[in-house]
C-alpha cells in the first residue's frame, strides 16, 4: 500500500503533464467569448494634425457593425512585429480597428505612431489597465473580435498575423471584411 499511492499521485502528475503538452500555450481561454463587450469609455488620444477628436470614447459608438479591439504599447515587442499588418488591414478598408494604448505614455505612443502609421479609429487611453483587466488581458498585444451585436467573438493572444486572421478572425466578420 505504501506503494501505491506515491505511483498514483505519478501517475496523476504524468495525465496532467501529458495533457498539458497537448494544449497550445498562445490559446488562453476567455470566459468573456459569446458575452457582450465590457462596457468602457476611454480617452480618446489626441494626435498632432488630426481633427480634435472627442474628449472620450465607448462601446456605444461602435454599436451596429463588427470591430476589433487591438490592446497595444509602444514598449510591446510583439506590438512591433503585428503593426505593419495592422497597417494593411486598414488600408484595406472592411474592418474597424479601435487601438487601446494599454499602460503607455502618451508621448512615446505619438512617438511610434509617427514613426510606423496609425491603423487605428480611434486609439483610446488604458493608462492605468483597467479596462484590460475587464477585457480580461495577460499582456500585448491582444486582439478582441467584437461582432456586430456586441458580443466577443474570439480573443487573439499575440502578434496579429495574415494567416491568423484569415484562419480566426475573416470568418467571424463575414464576407465584406
Amino acid at each position: 500500500m505504501r506503494y501505491a499511492i506515491p505511483l498514483l499521485i505519478l501517475g496523476v502528475l504524468l495525465a496532467f503533464f501529458a495533457v498539458g503538452l497537448q494544449r497550445d500555450p498562445r490559446v488562453l481561454p476567455s470566459p468573456l467569448i459569446g458575452k457582450a463587450v465590457p462596457a468602457f469609455e476611454l480617452p480618446v488620444l489626441a494626435l498632432p494634425k488630426a481633427e480634435s477628436p472627442p474628449l472620450s470614447m465607448g462601446n456605444a459608438a461602435f454599436a451596429g457593425k463588427p470591430y476589433l479591439v487591438n490592446f497595444f504599447a509602444s514598449w510591446c515587442a510583439g506590438c512591433q512585429v503585428e503593426h505593419p499588418y495592422l497597417m494593411q488591414l486598414a488600408k484595406q478598408g472592411g474592418v474597424t480597428i479601435v487601438g487601446v494604448d494599454y499602460k503607455d505614455a502618451d508621448d512615446d505612443v505619438r512617438q511610434w505612431l509617427a514613426a510606423r502609421g496609425n491603423p487605428y479609429a480611434p486609439i483610446l487611453v488604458d493608462l492605468d489597465g483597467r479596462a484590460g483587466i475587464d477585457f480580461g488581458v495577460y499582456g500585448v498585444p491582444e486582439t478582441f473580435v467584437v461582432g456586430a451585436d456586441g458580443r466577443i467573438l474570439h480573443k487573439h493572444v499575440g502578434a496579429l498575423t495574415p494567416e491568423a486572421f484569415a484562419r480566426d478572425v475573416k470568418p467571424l466578420l463575414g464576407a465584406g471584411s
